[in-house]
């Protein structure tokens, strides 16, 4: 444990009085010993409370709706992920054989988890004040640099608002293609705005995430559209 004190002394200025706290934050289930579920699930709680209080301060006129997702856009596991791997969690994570085989120190949800089991250790260790120094330092950078919050919503959202809001039907989703075998599908889907005769197609390898990227190259070719027809 020295190796990881030192690390999080250096990369969140914290070290640990009861380094039990550290070693339990970094270890996933797959290996002996407590693991950090019960750390992540405390870590998680005190996560969504500052970082909602410092998105509440920083935008004074927004709604709860749009603090709601300016929120969400924080504490995902996407960006938890990445927060990690700035912080370089994954090098001291303790995982058992399997999860080192299959490279566990490189997924995104183990990271995630990592990183709000370490807070959650920071919490019990020291309390909710240095808790909430260290996030504070940690999502910094990423709390000066929040987007308007039209710039969170999915592209879904903003492609069914935009054309409610020039009073057009909403858009048609067909699926047209599926290929490959059963656990390695590549779904096909086409997007159609019929009032406007305008289509996209799209290929994914889940429908999640091909639904998300149709309904953002829709939204984006109709924006261009749109644009063109202004400027006319």
């Amino acid at each position: 444990m020295d190796k990881s004190a030192a690390w999080l002394k250096q990369s969140l200025d914290y070290a640990f009085t009861n380094e039990q706290l550290l070693q339990q934050a970094l270890t996933h289930r797959s290996a002996p010993g407590i693991n950090n579920e019960r750390l992540e699930y405390l870590g998680d709680a005190v996560l969504d409370f500052i970082i909602s209080e410092a998105v509440y301060l920083q935008r004074p006129d927004a709604s709860e709706g749009v603090l709601s997702r300016l929120r969400s856009s924080l504490v995902k596991d996407a960006t938890l992920a990445e927060l990690a791997i700035d912080l370089g969690v994954g090098e001291h994570l303790i995982l058992g054989s399997g999860e080192k085989k299959s490279g566990g120190h490189r997924r995104a949800s183990i990271l995630a988890d990592a990183v709000e089991a370490i807070f959650g250790a920071v919490y019990l260790d020291s309390g909710f004040n240095e808790a909430k120094r260290i996030i504070q330092n940690a999502f910094a950078d990423r709390l000066v640099e929040i987007p308007d919050s039209a710039e969170r919503r999915d592209p879904k959202t903003r492609l069914q608002e935009l054309v409610q809001s020039r009073q057009i039907a909403l858009p048609d989703y067909q699926v047209e293609k599926v290929e490959g075998k059963a656990h390695k599908q590549t779904f096909g889907v086409r997007c159609t705005i019929a009032e406007l005769d305008t289509s996209t197609t799209g290929k994914g390898s889940t429908r999640r995430t091909l639904s998300r990227r149709r309904q953002s190259k829709c939204w984006r070719f109709w924006k261009r559209q749109t644009r063109r027809c202004r400027s006319k």
